[in-house]
């Protein structure tokens, strides 16, 4: 700072009195000094600014401001100013303070002969810190040059390095896919080979249980063999979800609009879901047709919110979403789509997340990291074997504690779809309808042995009995036979429970009796579901021919027999 040159101070000061003895005292610093008093808040923030001022004075008390107020606003507005305390009221402690907060002195108006060799002092240190600020500034600026000139003679190096590195990342992706294809298709021949194989055991084992039952004329002997009737059954469904894996269903493809089939299924979804998880969709609205099978599509988009259900442990929020997608990257993994244009259907949960290990196995079939007995491990599997044999692709995004979007591509299929209400149409139930004219029933129970109770006894009624130990394997039987008299559902099951089974299955078979048991009785669940009164409940443990009574009544107030409405839609 020249030695000549005006100093220029900033005064906080709210004492006429002080302020002419301090520019009384400052005519001793031997140099010119251009003083702007200020006396509140907003003055001083407003004069407070970066090279405005050389220096600024500043009392510790007044009416309505405070010193160390003063100090924190110059330390923000313009912390290269020195700050120094002239107050008749600053006590040692109170110095010490202020001086830590950033003040670089402090002068008791009792001993003002002390404020000229201050002013000097702080005008002389802020010199020497800008003169050390400019000469870091050069060598700033001097090493920036440096790391040009470094960088420019190794920018080549570096950018062979980095193509290099891409190419060897690159290689590694391919061949980390590669790997993942031929696994995931050795498994698909394997499992198509087993499936056929075990088709052609149960094929033998389902045809010599029917000339057996022709055969054997004990009540206990047909009950035994209904049983493993249903077992067969029950082989024949687990074969056709490995079959779905390995691409080897068959399909009927037709043009089919997404939105219409995610909006169908909303009651379906809540149900399955629960109460505890919100479903939210966004559907496009120039949503293109999918060439896909209509009844398999609506199987992976229950399969994949039951799981995502699953992965939200205390509730969350389920998201359905369609859009138009063409996909122009490369294929990185064997399940995702090539290039092309695809409707998209995605389902997103705000669970867990899935991590990588998870992620790289989650197709394989049998591959699962529920509890034992929560989880068959086919879902994805079979939702990957569908997509990948519709001529789609599959992709998981996913972030581990936020949650997991699985994104189903399907073929984008040429014209239009209609999407209005379909008309019920009837299916002929009489030829061949239950040998020997028993009715039959379906029972729904996921335990085993009170499934066993229950077809026993309703076997031993005259009834023809088929089984499902689920609410899906309930809709996929009914799906490939209608032909039922009565559906028996256990009301406490996991996943959909029967008053949930019996809402599905009402919209899809309307007038198709149903009895519910269970042990205790949920009352408002089970009007949800179409049980009117105690006619159609029996309570567990059964009492002496409630349950065959009440079926017998129920089957009784059926349709006629020849005929039955199955829903189009």
């Amino acid at each position: 700072m020249d030695a000549d040159r005006t100093i220029r101070i900033l005064h906080l000061e709210d004492s006429d009195l002080d302020a002419e003895l301090v520019e009384a005292v400052l005519d001793d610093v031997g140099r010119p000094c251009r003083i702007e008093r200020v006396m509140d808040r907003p003055d001083f923030s407003a004069a407070a600014q970066p090279g405005r001022f050389d220096l600024i004075l500043a009392d510790y008390v007044l009416p309505t401001f405070d010193g160390l107020s003063a100090l924190g606003i110059a330390r923000v507005q313009c912390p290269d100013t020195p700050f120094v305390f002239v107050s008749g009221t600053l006590g040692e402690d109170t110095a010490v303070e202020a001086l830590k907060n950033g003040a670089v002195d402090y002068v008791t108006k009792q001993r003002l002969d002390r404020l000229p060799r201050a002013v000097l002092r702080a005008l002389a240190e802020a010199q020497a810190k800008a003169g050390k600020r400019a000469a870091e500034a050069e060598v700033r600026a001097l090493n920036e040059t440096l790391e040009r000139r470094i960088a420019e003679r190794t920018r080549e190096l570096a950018e062979s390095n980095a193509e290099l590195r891409m190419q060897i990342v690159e290689r590694e992706r391919v061949e980390e896919a590669l790997r993942l294809a031929q696994r995931l298709e050795a498994v698909g021949q394997l499992t198509s080979g087993v499936a056929h194989d075990f088709n052609n055991l149960l094929t033998v084992i389902a045809g010599n249980l029917e000339f057996l039952e022709r055969e054997v004329s004990s009540e206990r002997g047909q009950r035994r063999l209904a049983m493993m009737k249903g077992a067969a059954e029950r082989g024949a469904s687990l074969t056709a979800q490995l079959l779905a894996f390995s691409r080897r269903q068959r399909l009927v493809p037709m043009p089919v609009s997404l939105n219409h089939t995610v909006a169908s299924m909303r009651d379906l979804l809540q149900s399955s879901i629960g109460g505890a998880v919100r479903i939210e969709t966004t559907l496009q609205p120039d949503l293109w047709p999918a060439l896909v099978d209509a009844t398999q599509i609506e199987l992976v988009i229950l399969n994949l919110a039951i799981n995502a259900r699953d992965a939200m442990a205390v509730g969350g929020c389920l998201t359905i979403e369609t859009a138009n997608v063409t996909v122009t990257g490369p294929q990185t993994r064997p399940e995702q789509p090539v290039p092309g244009e695809y409707v998209m259907v995605a389902v997103s949960d705000t669970g867990t997340g899935m991590r990588p290990e998870v992620v790289k196995r989650a197709f394989e079939p049998f591959f699962t990291t529920k509890e034992v007995g929560k989880g068959s491990g086919l879902g994805l599997a079979q939702a990957y074997g569908f997509v990948k044999q519709s001529g789609g692709g599959i992709r998981i995004d996913t972030v581990v504690g936020e949650g997991t979007s699985i994104k189903v591509y399907l073929p984008r299929a040429e014209g239009a779809v209609e999407e209005g209400p379909q008309t019920p149409r009837t299916v002929d139930c009489g030829p061949g309808h239950a040998s020997g004219g028993k009715p039959v029933v379906l029972v729904v129970d996921d335990d085993s042995a009170v499934r066993e109770v229950t077809t026993t006894r309703l076997a031993e009624a005259g009834h023809e009995v088929r089984e499902a130990a689920s609410g899906l394997a309930a809709l996929a039987s009914l799906e490939a036979d209608p032909c039922v008299d009565l559906l028996v559902l256990d009301f406490a099951m996991p996943g959909m429970n029967g008053a949930e089974v019996a809402t599905e299955i009402r919209k899809r078979w309307p007038g198709l009796p149903v009895l519910y048991v269970t042990g205790y009785a949920d009352t408002a669940a089970l009007m949800k579901g179409g049980a009117v009164g105690a006619d159609g409940i029996v309570l567990k443990p059964f009492r002496d021919g409630e349950l065959e009574s009440k079926a017998a009544e129920a089957i009784a107030k059926r349709p006629p027999s020849g005929v039955r409405l199955v829903s189009g839609g």
